[in-house]
């Protein structure tokens, strides 16, 4: 059973689901949507992990690389890499070999938050 699960607020969340499962391979396990249709809340998987989504105001400003960021493990970093940067993810850092054994990639959202990706499983 999950102890953490990461909640995220887009200012379209509609939007931001549709991004999240064509570039990065989320699949949507439920989404609640208001009377006047805004997603109010929304669960998606990938592997064995869960985010939590809805709609919110935008960031006051755009995160900085090493500000907040969701890491996410993936089997290939290559293949992820280029489905994310082919769906329109702005690629913050192309993929790169770790010092412990990891291969990694790090892309930005439309919305503006930072996803880390990587072969690492803690």
């Amino acid at each position: 059973m999950r102890s953490i699960y990461p909640v995220l607020r887009y200012p379209d969340a509609s939007a931001a689901i549709e991004f999240l499962r064509s570039a990065f391979g989320f699949t949507v396990h439920e989404v609640h949507a208001g009377p006047d249709g805004e997603v109010r809340h929304a669960q998606l998987g990938y592997g064995d992990g869960l985010i939590m989504l809805g709609t919110g105001p935008a960031p006051a400003t755009r995160p900085a690389d090493d500000d907040y960021r969701v890491y996410v493990a993936v089997d290939d970093i290559d293949g992820h890499h280029e489905r994310a940067r082919s769906a329109g993810a702005e690629i913050v850092q192309p993929p790169f070999d770790t010092d412990y054994g990891s291969r990694d990639y790090v892309a930005r959202d439309p919305a503006g938050l930072v996803w880390s990706f990587g072969t690492y499983r803690p």
